[in-house]
């Protein structure tokens, strides 16, 4: 059985992490098979969005504890263990944002530590009812730096720090006011609310989307002015495609374009 399956449909990969017995954890064989799957991905030009779910009750509990307690048996302490893992973990995570595709992660049971930091890091997400997201690892006396890269890029800093500290969970609802998920569905809807999500966005013209998606994040980090001008360039550049001309002509002649990409 494998670690991670994928399922495609039509222009749609599902990916889902196939570890229910440890709740999904991202263990050191699961960070290989998302890297894999993701590497794969971004040369798949026959897939246009990607919904990433957990097996079982939980979407992800975060890394592999029992597997980063048998690291610190090297003769360093398992400092040059610890160093690689987080390398491992920080490049997975910036895959999936410099994937064309845009990643919908569709959540259940519990994401916490490094499984919120995967939330956080998927471009949308869906949560079932009842579903909990948190930072926990102050509690067992490891401060999760790492996930607060991506959750306080996604919600307010203090209440942000507030999770980190405290290390309590905060309910789907919360999340989605906070702005960490999109929106909450009650559990029997979602696999199928994602799959309408993840179909709509396959339905726009792929090159676009690659373009906006990575702009999207480029001007994140830049200064207004800054961001305007690059923005700008980047429309520029992209009302040149074949496509774009097609999809203008289309909507001012009231007929569906026909997209070569």
């Amino acid at each position: 059985m494998a670690i991670l399956e994928r399922n495609d449909t039509g222009a749609v990969a599902r990916l889902t992490m196939n570890a229910p017995e440890r709740l999904n954890a991202l263990s050191d064989e699961m960070l290989a098979a998302l890297q894999g799957e993701l590497d794969a991905l971004r040369q798949d030009r026959s897939i246009r969005a990607v919904i990433l779910a957990g097996a079982g009750k939980a979407f992800c509990a975060g890394h592999d504890l029992k597997q980063m307690t048998q690291g610190r048996q090297a003769s360093d302490g398992g400092l040059s263990y610890f160093q690689d893992l987080f390398d491992r973990c920080a490049k997975m995570m910036m895959s999936i944002q410099t994937l064309p595709q845009p990643v919908i992660a569709q959540t259940h049971g519990i994401a916490t530590a490094a499984g919120c930091q995967l939330v956080a890091t998927c471009d949308l997400a869906l949560a079932a009812e009842g579903t909990r997201f948190g930072v926990n690892g102050v509690n067992i006396g490891l401060f999760c730096s790492t996930p607060m890269v991506a959750l306080s890029r996604n919600i307010p800093r203090k209440l942000a720090f507030e999770m980190l500290t405290t290390g309590e969970f905060i309910a789907a609802d919360r999340a989605a006011a906070l702005g960490l998920i999109n929106r909450v569905v009650p559990e029997a809807q979602l696999e199928q609310d994602a799959t309408a999500l993840a179909e709509h966005l396959a339905e726009k013209l792929g090159s676009a989307v690659k373009i906006g998606k990575e702009a999207f994040y480029q001007q994140l980090q830049m200064p207004t002015e800054q961001a305007y001008a690059y923005t700008a360039e980047v429309m520029a550049q992209n009302m040149l495609h074949r496509d774009t001309e097609e999809g203008i002509n289309a909507f001012i002649e009231k007929r569906p374009p026909n997209w070569q990409q």
